[in-house]
């Protein structure tokens, strides 16, 4: 029976089974690293935009406004300068506003971040600019000391409709002397939402009577007006100094079905005309912390590049090794007829053919990897991050891996082309 190339090429790789396994497995290493890190790059920024919803601008004091969405969105740190509620109510009447929805930042539960708001953070922003919010039990919050928990933080902490909670007024994280727990206003569990896929689900939601009545209780105690400072408080001891909140998710008005609004840069520019307050758009400066940390993505893809490289050298040096135990092989194939651009032929192939099954596992992987990580992200981070292997990037990867593995076999192809009939035939001993 004639050998054909693909039959030599076969046996010479099952003849060295454990050198063809382990580089494969190098190559594919190498191929689901590249992938993983390219494909993860894109769908972290679109879960990152997720958080913004459909608001067009976040209002507040911070500092600037990369600051003002990492606190505002992201729950990153607490604001330190607040927005007075005559403020709010004069700033809002003044724009062609869709919505304008008030929220407070400041207290937590175990560590988790609490967000003080209305109802119209449910019924007119929502999280993702397609799905609203869904509630996996219970209701939304409908007066004072209730709270709605969401998905990563009822996951955390393992909250269900009708349990207690007291709130700390602080971060919890910040050290006993910023934070204090609340043990006067029993908070009662009333929602648990469904997962978003943003960063709002490892917040816990109370209405702004609630957080503004811990701030009036503190307020009297500061103030040392006697036992009667130790009394719980209701909605009638707010005052006007109570009345504060951290930033305003704000939606210009829009043409039915459409995203962006024509009177958006008009609203901008007014905004900006005061310097005591920050305004930011969520998306823009979401893509800007992109392009910032970008530069770590490039490191990584060249470290990924690195390994690739070193998964041909791998096939370089297996080959290339395995030509010291092969000449006498070769030597019978010369006699038998096959000439020395086959023997170079040969080797390349078996080669590439490295290249395309590492390639080809390493996809297999690399999605495998995607989904991991995505699992991971959902559960630690609540971040929902849909994995995907372009097809465009998935064929420049496989096609340069196969390229990588042919260039690599090269050197080993030209000691098999070179190789002595005579002397590789010479008897053993």
């Amino acid at each position: 029976m004639a050998l054909t190339d693909f039959t030599i090429i076969r046996r010479s790789m099952t003849a060295r089974l454990f050198s063809t396994v382990t580089t494969v497995i190098t190559v594919a290493v190498a191929v689901a690293l590249m992938l993983v890190l390219l494909s993860m790059r894109d769908a972290g920024e679109r879960a990152f935009e997720r958080g913004s919803g459909n608001m067009h601008l976040l209002i507040s004091r911070d500092s600037s406004p990369m600051v003002s969405v990492l606190n505002g969105v992201f729950y990153a740190n607490a604001p330190a300068r607040p927005i007075r509620w005559d403020e709010y109510e004069r700033l809002t009447a003044s724009l062609p506003l869709e919505f304008a929805v008030p929220v407070q930042l400041g207290d937590s539960y175990r560590g988790m971040p609490v967000l003080a708001t209305t109802t119209e953070f449910f019924t007119k922003f929502r999280p993702d600019p397609v799905e609203g919010w869904s509630l996996a039990e219970g209701r939304i919050f409908e007066k004072e000391l209730e709270v709605v928990v969401g998905a990563t933080a009822a996951r955390s902490t393992g909250l269900r409709v009708g349990d207690i909670l007291y709130v700390t007024h602080g971060v919890g994280s910040a050290g006993a002397a910023a934070a204090h727990v609340h043990k006067e206003y029993a908070f009662t569990v009333v929602g648990v939402l469904k997962p978003t896929g943003s960063s709002h689900d490892r917040a816990l939601f109370i209405d702004l009577n609630s957080t503004w009545i811990l701030h009036a209780h503190d307020r009297r105690i500061a103030e040392n007006r006697g036992p009667d400072s130790l009394a719980p408080l209701t909605v009638a001891d707010i005052e006007e100094p109570d009345r504060l909140i951290t930033g305003i998710y704000v939606r210009v008005i829009t043409r039915e079905g459409q995203d962006a609004s024509a009177a958006l840069p008009q609203v901008f520019s007014m905004l900006r005309a005061d310097p005591s307050i920050t305004a930011a758009a969520p998306t823009d400066q979401i893509r800007r912390l992109f392009a910032i940390v970008s530069n770590i993505d490039q490191i990584f893809v060249a470290m990924a590049a690195v390994v690739m490289v070193s998964s041909g050298i791998a096939i370089m040096l297996a080959l290339y090794n395995s030509m010291e135990q092969r000449r006498r092989q070769i030597a019978v194939l010369r006699v038998l007829g096959c000439s020395r651009p086959r023997v170079f032929g040969l080797v390349v192939t078996e080669s590439a053919i490295l290249g395309v099954l590492g390639a080809a596992l390493g996809v297999a992987t690399a999605y495998a990897g995607g989904l991991i990580v995505a699992a991971v992200l959902k559960e630690r981070l609540g971040l929902v991050i849909e994995p995907s292997l372009p097809l465009e990037i998935t064929l420049v990867v496989v096609l340069a891996t196969v390229a990588l593995a042919s260039a690599a076999g090269i050197i080993p192809a030209v000691m098999a082309y070179r190789t002595s009939v005579a002397r590789s035939l010479r008897p053993i001993g």
